[in-house]
């Protein structure tokens, strides 16, 4: 996590401490914690409406696509759980309140930084369909970066000051002076690089003495990194705001309970079994959670699970119904509603119908229509870079694809904190049902998420909704996407409570017809053949989830 101050103080003798370099033709060893959030914060995305995965997938693609040309083969090593002795706690804690603050901001149309939710998800993802190596560490990944990098005596690609006092054989290359997007060509050839610079530890033991670099660790110490309880200046104002809201986190907690239960759920050892004995109580979890404008501490239940489920390690010996039955009764969805739904969007699917019904979600009608709409990119994006001409159905997909990315770019949108807040819950549901998911072996296809939500695009088709356009005027241009929404609508519908008003029962269909307003969501249609534009993933991963997030969510703050 770095050492507080040192980054800065090293940039500020950039002319003494780092040298320049033209990378090329080398393999490179990338922290890729630090990346994906150099990415999103620097790439101009939209932060305020929960997260464009889509455009920070097109910057991922980018930035590898210039790797690429270089020759540049890299290698991207990710953080795992926090260590286990808790000595980093407090220091999560302060962060936490930082990120607060920045989403505070963000949320009153101001300045800040804070990751979106799924950002570490949809990251992994690219990786995957660019295939580019990656791993995921235990605990923290700088150690493991810095033996990986001098075992193929190669350079690291990081913003985290700890590697300023590592002993890298090939150096250390900070990301704000990696220029990836500015590659260049060798005069008189065609082989490009990468203008860069490279830090020195030599240039840095010189400055202070000629100081013997085994003293570093005790200089970092001096200085106070994210092990030491040295005193930190408060970084937020003490005046951090109407922030009444509950935690967006709230409403995924029945799930995190199964979780806790699953992983926690061993079978006692016979030797310690007694006659007398008192049966086992469920174990509890501490949460750190944002309670108005402070942190808290709250104790949490696992959820008791079936006997058969009771050994986390013979887990996927169960049948795939078995494991299927667990996570759509946790997401309380029967499996006939998905049904219709093709493979790729069964998962979501069954989220948001989770997500209706939570009286704490406050959906309306547009919310979900807009949540349902933004769906549909990824089939279109498919559908319009799919071989099959006919798939395309004289150009609608195109046609409508075009019309949402419209929405999505329109300028100058005030930010509703009760629609962002709204939004904020799906996505904290849809993690946990990933989570979830991942840890049964996927009973359900892990969705493509880097596009799958756009905060900007929902937004926007949020205001559409509540003013002039209607489902039915945007989606009568492609067929194909009008019946996919249509099962989407309808699996959502029958799980909602009366107060989202939607429609519901022949009854209601007669009494639209009478009155000559079809709606797009009672029309009937072919059903979409799912092949032409699926493009699910196939890894799955088991995440020991923690509810200390990296980032405290914008949309709840006032």
């Amino acid at each position: 996590m770095g050492i507080r101050g040192l980054m800065s103080f090293v940039e500020d003798h950039s002319n003494e401490f780092f040298t320049d370099l033209k990378l090329r033709d080398t393999k490179i060893i990338i922290d890729g914690y630090a990346l994906f959030h150099r990415l999103c914060f620097s790439s101009n995305l939209e932060l305020r409406y929960g997260g464009d995965y889509d455009s920070f997938t097109d910057v991922v693609e980018k930035f590898f696509e210039s790797l690429s040309a270089c020759k540049i083969c890299p290698y991207v090593v990710l953080d795992g759980g926090c260590d286990i002795s808790d000595k980093k706690l407090n220091t999560l804690k302060d962060r936490a309140r930082e990120k607060i603050q920045m989403a505070h901001s963000l949320s009153v149309g101001g300045g800040g930084y804070v990751c979106p939710l799924l950002i570490r998800e949809v990251f992994i993802q690219v990786l995957i369909k660019l295939r580019v190596r990656f791993v995921q560490c235990f605990s923290e990944a700088d150690r493991d970066i810095m033996t990986l990098a001098n075992h193929w005596n190669c350079p690291v690609l990081s913003s985290d000051s700890d590697f300023c006092i590592f002993d890298l054989k090939s150096g250390f290359c900070p990301l704000n002076s990696f220029q990836w997007r500015n590659v260049n060509t060798i005069k008189g050839t065609r082989d490009c690089y990468i203008p860069a610079k490279c830090f020195s530890l030599d240039a840095l033991c010189c400055h202070f003495g000629n100081m013997n670099k085994v003293l570093l660790p005790l200089f970092a110490v001096l200085c106070g990194n994210d092990h030491v309880n040295l005193p930190v200046v408060e970084t937020f104002l003490s005046k951090v705001e109407n922030m009444q809201r509950p935690n967006a986190h709230r409403i995924s907690l029945p799930i995190r309970q199964v979780i806790y239960g699953l992983l926690v759920n061993t079978p006692p050892h016979p030797g310690n079994v007694t006659w007398d004995a008192l049966p086992p109580q469920p174990p509890t979890f501490s949460e750190v959670e944002r309670i108005n404008k402070n942190i808290k501490t709250s104790i949490v239940d696992a959820v008791e699970l079936p006997k058969d489920h009771s050994d986390l390690s013979k887990l996927t010996e169960l049948s795939l119904a078995r494991r299927q039955i667990l996570l759509l009764e946790t997401l309380k969805v029967k499996q006939s509603i998905l049904d219709p739904i093709p493979a790729a969007l069964k998962l979501p699917i069954a989220v948001s119908c989770y997500w209706v019904q939570h009286t704490e979600a406050k959906a309306k009608l547009h919310h979900l229509q807009a949540l349902l709409l933004g769906m549909l990119m990824g089939p279109l994006h498919a559908m319009i870079n799919s071989p099959d001409e006919e798939a395309l159905q004289g150009r609608g997909a195109e046609t409508l694809y075009e019309e949402l990315q419209r929405v999505k770019a329109q300028p100058g949108l005030r930010l509703d904190l009760d629609t962002a807040h709204v939004f904020c819950q799906w996505q904290c549901c849809l993690q946990m049902g990933l989570y979830l998911n991942q840890l049964l072996s996927a009973p359900l296809p892990e969705p493509d998420l880097t596009r799958l939500y756009s905060g900007s695009l929902v937004h926007g088709l949020c205001r559409q909704l509540l003013t002039s356009a209607s489902v039915e005027s945007l989606l009568h241009v492609c067929p194909e996407a009008q019946q996919l929404y249509e099962h989407m609508f309808n699996a959502t519908r029958s799980c909602a409570p009366a107060e989202l008003g939607l429609p519901k029962g022949k009854s209601k269909k007669r009494r639209q017809k009478k009155r000559g307003t079809p709606r797009s969501e009672n029309r009937v249609g072919t059903t979409l053949n799912a092949r032409s534009w699926h493009e699910g993933g196939n890894r799955f991963e088991l995440l020991m989830v923690g509810t200390l997030e990296e980032h405290m969510e914008a949309p709840e703050l006032e």
